[in-house]
């Protein structure tokens, strides 16, 4: 699955998930993508900053909850069941619509963007090396945090 940000002609953004890039393409070609703010179908994909963590953030993640600080970012917080349910749901749904390609995902994710293998909806792990490798070569991949299924 694809995630886009998108803008129409008004500076609206929004966001959305596509099978792959075609689909996308598809879709906004055929006037089936609409603002929902302001109704426009001309809807075009902006740019997206990619997540990236500072070396004091990814120290703050690996503090103890009860540790202090005075910057909010490094403070450790509980991630709501709300939230826990909706990715329980996401990755139901992309395992349940794509390919499990394990370790392999960038290398298949590189050979479907270049038009060498068959355009499906993929999901497996990468470095970080390899996510800045497709980002650079433009192929767009959203990662997704992992969480435990809610049957186990």
């Amino acid at each position: 699955m694809m995630h886009y940000k998108l803008r129409c002609p008004d500076e609206h953004e929004f966001e959305g998930w596509f099978k792959n890039s075609s689909a996308f393409e598809d879709q906004a070609a055929r006037g089936l993508i609409s603002c929902p703010f302001c109704g426009s179908t001309a809807i075009q994909r902006a740019l997206m900053a990619p997540a990236v963590r500072s070396s004091r953030q990814k120290k703050a993640a690996e503090t103890p909850a009860s540790a202090e600080s005075d910057m909010a970012v490094t403070k450790q917080v509980a991630i709501p069941d709300a939230l826990v349910s909706a990715l329980q749901k996401i990755w139901t749904e992309v395992e349940s619509k794509c390919e499990n390609v394990g370790d392999r995902f960038a290398e298949e994710a590189l050979r479907i963007h270049h038009g060498e293998a068959e355009e499906r909806g993929i999901y497996g792990s990468m470095t970080d090396d390899q996510h800045e490798r497709l980002e650079e070569e433009g192929v767009s991949v959203q990662r997704l945090p992992w969480v435990k299924r809610a049957d186990g």
